[in-house]
């Protein structure tokens, strides 16, 4: 399935220069953010880190780690007045295209199991949930539950 582009998308490989704004959008996203520093490591290694912009503004970043014939989505997200627009999906899809181009046979994330709209997301893509990762997330009260998923490419 292929998202439809969304006028005025493009995206690109994340520079360091983003890290700044990618790191604020997750705080402004997430109770439990990575850091800035958490996404500087993950360009200095290497992993395939994308932004989608709408002109010259990111409002998006996305954090895929491939090994060998696998990717795994370590993060991906959406600013919030850009959500439910189907920037997510088309950017996902983008992603999903990546590992492809690399030769991956399997694309994994981990999701919350209260993020109810993630998961319909990545059901809707093909992705099939292989395990539970016990206490995997931080919470407000202890820990969440993490559902590990995959796509066959």
């Amino acid at each position: 399935m292929s998202a439809l582009p969304i006028p005025q998308l493009a995206y690109r490989p994340m520079r360091a220069t983003d890290i700044p704004a990618v790191a604020r959008l997750e705080k402004d996203l997430y109770a439990f953010p990575w850091s800035a520093g958490n996404f500087r490591d993950s360009v200095n290694a290497g992993y395939d880190c994308w932004a989608v912009c709408h002109g010259e503004t990111l409002i998006g970043y996305a954090v895929l780690m491939i090994a060998l014939d696998e990717a795994h989505l370590l993060n991906i997200a959406v600013a919030p007045d850009w959500q439910r627009q189907g920037i997510g999906r088309a950017f996902l899809d983008h992603m999903i295209g990546v590992a492809r181009r690399a030769a991956c046979g399997i694309v994994y994330l981990e999701v919350r199991p209260s993020n109810i709209t993630a998961r319909h997301l990545y059901r809707t893509l093909g992705f099939q949930q292989i395990a539970i990762r016990p206490n995997y997330y931080p919470a407000t009260s202890g820990r969440e539950d993490a559902l590990f998923l995959g796509l066959t490419l």
